[in-house]
């Protein structure tokens, strides 16, 4: 049964009317004998079988994709805040104590305690600044993508990973925060966009801001005490190698 117009013209005044009524309300005037039928068929209750199989359910997983680890794009980087979080409060801390009693260095050995907790100090607020500005723009858009487990990884890998490294190249070195984490999340956001870019495909990083601060960070060892190049340049290395690892995941979805 075909719909009834949105409206009706009076034929005498001219007024736009319901389709549903049989008399003009402006001037009275008989339209039809009678209203049209309305087709309820649409607006009826589904059966209660049709309203059992609208219960949600999951879609089946896609190829390379676990349970329960999955970026959204519309949530909250909840585990990239919670790490710039930490570090701004360690920074708070090193006003009251020694900056020597959290570095790494070769007293890390008598305190491995020491292997969790230096990517959350920084003697110098520029350093800080720099690292950060970069954990936080990659690993926000990381967390977005590919969800937050994957942030963790990469900071533990490629930051307190590339501390670790330092350390045992230059036991004598006072290694502070988590260069490696800003320069490898950098690199593992970066990596797809490039190869991307090269193949003349569609991508949406920045890559010539994406490139300031890569090399912005890696000046840093350069001008601040405290920041290892070992250190920092181990968490590129170890952040190219996860870029390069999202790609081929994203090209098994395909």
């Amino acid at each position: 049964m075909a719909s009834p117009d949105l409206f009706v013209v009076c034929k005498k005044c001219g007024s736009e009317v319901s389709p549903y009524i049989t008399e003009c309300p402006y001037c009275g005037t008989r339209l039809r004998k009678r209203a049209p039928k309305i087709d309820r068929r649409a607006g009826e209750a589904a059966p209660r079988t049709a309203r059992r199989s609208l219960r949600p359910a999951l879609s089946p997983l896609r190829t390379g994709e676990i349970p329960g680890i999955k970026g959204d794009p519309s949530g909250r980087p909840t585990m990239t805040i919670v790490l710039l979080a930490l570090s701004l409060v360690a920074f708070l801390v090193l006003a009251f104590i020694p900056d020597g009693d959290v570095a790494l260095n070769a007293l890390a050995s008598s305190d491995p305690w020491r292997y969790a907790t230096v990517s959350f100090f920084y003697p110098n607020g520029w350093y800080q600044l720099a690292v950060l500005l970069a954990v936080g723009i990659y690993g926000w858009r990381l967390e977005l993508r590919h969800g937050p487990l994957l942030v963790l990884a990469l900071f533990l890998a490629c930051g307190a990973g590339g501390d670790a490294i330092a350390n045992a190249v230059d036991r004598d070195a006072f290694i502070y925060g988590a260069p490696g984490a800003g320069l490898g999340m950098l690199a593992a956001w970066a990596l797809p966009d490039v190869l991307r870019s090269r193949r003349g495909i569609e991508h949406d990083g920045d890559l010539l801001g994406t490139l300031v601060i890569a090399v912005v960070l890696a000046l840093m060892p350069l001008m601040v005490d405290g920041d290892s190049a070992v250190a920092t340049f181990s968490g590129l290395v170890l952040g190219a190698l996860a870029g390069a690892m999202l790609l081929r995941t994203e090209a098994a979805r395909r």
